[in-house]
């Protein structure tokens, strides 16, 4: 049985030592010379602070075997040397040996066992957590921390002080329910967390927590349940974070969105809506309800051609409309746009490219006002502002000629006062002298005397008859007719020829025009009054007429030249006035109406009429009348 001890003792793996009494080595199995790297020889008869760091350790040894002898067993953990001058990290176990049939204590059994790799990694663990320590105590934004099992502190770092304000030493130890409401408190939340984190392995939620000085702030938590290699629970780490900027932001912004999006719902003279980045429609205020008669539910989701006259939808013009918004920022526009029930209105249009925080695009927003009722306003104010230019023109020409009537009746006045008078004069004179004549029984020139008295009569019957013709010209009516202008011109040369025959002038005519649309009466007193003008102002021996009628850019031109007197270029612009004469010699007779009523007539016939002449060498006076018959002859 010795023996079989003996080859057990020698192939155990673990390194046996075996000590006298007096703790020096009596054996060793070979399992320890190959921890060491000392032989037997080398060992055996050696004390046991050999196989510790040298003489300095005697003390530690003969201590150790003391504690093994009082106690039983003593068991110690530290470096060992080598026989090379390495070392490992040894586990002694020290017991005393006793043999059990006598009671007798006869030394000691050493079982040193090498733990080196474990003491390796447990060395690097140590450093891992420390470094982890130390990183988890420099955070400054999260609060991190540990728990026991039960909820109480354990660890603390910076940023559980910066948020929560307490120092590791007010903190650690307590439960982590300090810092809970109230409310949350009474309803045992801490707790119901705690059982949720083992159950789930965490536990998540963003709520009111309270600092030392009492003020809230809105943390995230996060509580996760902590298990070791057994998978026995020892605790909880817990991070908690504080978002109450971030949810004053959060809800600034979202009262901000609240009350933009009531202010854009309740708009109602504008339609107001989004799109998504391709054009359909996701949100409707009641705006655009109002304008375009579709409701919420009926108009999300479609795309916003649906508002397009079918034209602009054959034209891709929605579409292009997206792509210039996107391009430059903005699409703006007015145009037709078609309601829910097929009618149009004019739209102003408005088309933005909206992008979020990082500069992506995200959609468009949509802002139409409906300008009908302005356009049609804009269009009755121009038909009103035309009518009223058309009544101011109109009320322009009545003034001109108002203005023009004032100054013949000025004239008319004057006229009255002057001319009428002036015969009426001479009659009575003559009459008053006849009567003397007879009263004295005086005979001779009486004939001569009633001769003048008929003259100044008939002068004041030819000024009767021409201010009644005058007067009456804007009164009757145009009676208009196609007439030969070689008829015309005969017709006033007939009526003039005692003058023409007194004046033995030369008439001269040259027409090339056949006909003339116009009042023929009214046309044959235009040319007579020109030709008796023609006929009366001259002091040649050799009177000379010329009448002449051509057609002339659309109209046919008339003109009746003379080699008379002439006209001085100051009087140029008085000739048509009524009763102006502008030579009052008595060789020179006439009523001063003629050429008024020559004026008169070519404006009813919607013409010009002028003069131009040289003093002394005679003069030509110019007509217009509008041609008329082309439009009405045949085609061939």
């Amino acid at each position: 049985m010795l023996h079989d001890c003996q080859q057990l003792f020698e192939t155990i793996n673990e390194a046996i030592i075996i000590l006298d009494s007096d703790g020096y080595i009596k054996d060793i199995n070979p399992a320890t010379s190959q921890l060491t790297g000392y032989a037997a020889d080398e060992l055996i008869g050696q004390p046991l602070y050999k196989i510790y760091n040298g003489e300095e350790d005697r003390v530690r040894s003969e201590y150790e075997l003391s504690q093994a002898k009082s106690k039983g067993k003593f068991i110690s953990e530290g470096w060992k040397p080598t026989k090379t001058g390495g070392r490992f990290w040894a586990q002694l176990s020290l017991a005393p040996i006793i043999d059990k049939r006598n009671n007798n204590f006869s030394g000691y059994s050493i079982i040193l066992r090498d733990f080196s790799e474990r003491m390796a990694r447990e060395s690097e663990l140590r450093k891992s957590e420390e470094r982890y320590r130390l990183m988890v105590e420099s955070v400054k934004d999260y609060a991190i921390f540990l728990l026991d099992t039960t909820g109480h502190i354990v660890t603390w770092n910076e940023g559980a002080r910066r948020i929560k304000g307490y120092s590791p030493d007010e903190i650690i130890g307590k439960h982590f329910s300090a810092f809970y409401t109230q409310v949350d408190l009474d309803e045992k939340k801490p707790e119901r967390e705690l059982v949720i984190a083992v159950a789930t392995g965490k536990y998540e939620e963003e709520g009111w927590r309270v600092r030392k000085d009492g003020s809230l702030f809105w943390a995230n938590v996060v509580i996760t349940a902590l298990f070791n290699d057994q998978n026995k629970h020892i605790g909880f780490s817990k991070v908690t974070r504080d978002l109450t900027e971030r949810r004053q932001n959060e809800e600034a912004l979202r009262q901000s969105e609240e009350r933009y999006r009531g202010l854009v719902e309740q708009v109602k003279d504008y339609g107001i809506f989004m799109m998504d980045e391709k054009g359909r429609i996701v949100n409707w205020n009641e705006g655009a309800k109002n304008i375009s008669g579709y409701a919420a539910d009926e108009i999300i989701g479609k795309y916003f051609s649906t508002f397009y006259p079918e034209e602009d939808i054959l034209n891709d013009k929605p579409a292009m409309e997206l792509r210039i918004a996107k391009e430059e920022g903005k699409y703006e526009e007015e145009g037709w746009r078609i309601k829910k029930d097929g009618s149009r209105f004019w739209a102003s249009v408005v088309i933005t490219a909206v992008y979020n925080a990082e500069g992506s695009h995200i959609g468009f927003s949509k802002v139409t006002r409906d300008l009908t009722e302005r356009k049609e306003a804009e269009r009755a104010l121009h038909e009103s502002f035309d009518r009223y230019r058309n009544l101011a023109s109109e009320l322009q020409v009545t003034n001109a000629e108002l203005s023009y009537t004032n100054r013949e009746l000025e004239q008319f006045t004057s006229i009255v006062s002057h001319d009428l008078q002036e015969p009426i004069r001479t009659i009575k004179s003559f009459l008053q002298l006849i009567d003397m004549k007879l009263d004295a029984a005086q005979t001779i020139d009486l004939k001569a005397y009633i001769g003048k008295s008929i003259t100044a009569a008939n002068r004041m019957r030819e000024l009767i008859n021409n201010l009644l013709h005058y007067s009456q010209l804007g009164k009757m009516e145009l009676i208009t007719e196609r007439v030969a202008v070689n008829d015309i011109v005969n017709e006033a040369l007939q009526n003039l020829k005692s003058s023409v025959d007194t004046s033995n002038a030369k008439i001269t005519v040259d027409n090339s025009v056949e006909i003339v649309e116009g009042d023929r009466v009214q046309l044959v007193q235009l040319v007579q009054n020109l030709l008796s003008n023609a006929l009366k102002f001259t002091d040649t021996d050799k009177p000379e007429v010329r009448i002449r009628a051509e057609k002339e850019n659309g109209h046919i031109k008339f003109a009746i030249s003379d080699n008379g007197i002439g006209i001085e270029q100051s009087e140029m612009i008085k000739v048509f006035e009524i009763f102006r004469r502008l030579n009052t010699r008595k060789e020179y007779p006439g009523t001063g109406i003629g050429l008024a009523i020559c004026k008169k007539i070519v404006d009813r016939h919607h013409g010009k009429i002028w003069p131009e002449s040289t003093p002394g060498k005679g003069t030509t006076f110019y007509f217009t009348i509008n041609d008329t018959t082309t439009a009405n002859q045949p085609t061939t």
